[in-house]
């Protein structure tokens, strides 16, 4: 039980450091991230307001993780609630500052995607289930011969283009975002020894069987 409490702090700590980059991208006051971007082009082509394209967007993500073979595991409703909330924590407690210029802006938005990589790196070797999105490059990864940074640079590119064609607005920021996490998350998942394609997550069943059994032997 010791080890499975262990693999939640982890979990949790994976979270609030993802929170922590998409934060310190946001003060560097760019523009928005690929996904965003999607988000707001969709809202302007429907009378779906920007959060409800978001959570469009995210269900028909995990239901295409589901179809490609990814398990949804508790990881997986976890990160959809508490990244969000971890966000909106750092974003009271008003920890980090806004850029003041170009220059630090585009040191904000590389440290940015660095720490949203490891973060990213610690939340999905747990083995406990990916959001939607970062489930979905999880899932292209094994199903084909490409590396993870090519995988995430496909995706993040391809929803940016879909989003502009849309009317979404795309910054400098929304570009670097566009072309860097992926190389970056690759080479966080090198310097870690972290194959993704090795790890095998367990879904909302098996934990329960595994709760099941901790509490019935105990």
């Amino acid at each position: 039980m010791k080890k499975e409490i262990l693999k939640y702090l982890k979990l949790f700590l994976g979270f609030f450091v993802c929170s922590l980059g998409i934060i310190i991208i946001i003060k560097s006051d760019l523009g928005f991230s690929p996904w965003d971007v999607l988000h707001q082009g969709i809202s302007k082509v429907s009378k779906l307001t920007i959060g409800q394209a978001s959570i469009l967007v995210g269900s028909v993500v995990i239901t295409l993780d589901f179809y490609l073979g990814e398990r949804i595991g508790s990881g997986s409703i976890l990160n959809i609630i508490f990244i969000g909330t971890f966000m909106d924590l750092i974003l009271y407690l008003d920890i980090v500052p806004l850029s003041n210029g170009v220059f630090v802006g585009i040191f904000m938005m590389f440290l940015g995607i660095f720490i949203l990589s490891v973060g990213c790196y610690l939340y999905i070797s747990t083995g406990l289930g990916c959001g939607p999105r970062d489930a979905l490059m999880v899932a292209l990864t094994k199903k084909s011969k490409f590396q993870v940074g090519t995988i995430r640079n496909f995706i993040e590119i391809s929803v940016l283009v879909a989003g502009y064609l849309m009317g979404g607005y795309a910054g400098v920021g929304t570009v670097i975002t566009a072309l860097f996490t992926g190389i970056f998350i690759q080479g966080v998942f090198k310097l870690f020894k972290f194959d993704v394609k090795s790890v095998i997550h367990r879904d909302i069943k098996s934990e329960a069987i595994l709760l099941k059994e901790y509490i019935v032997n105990r």
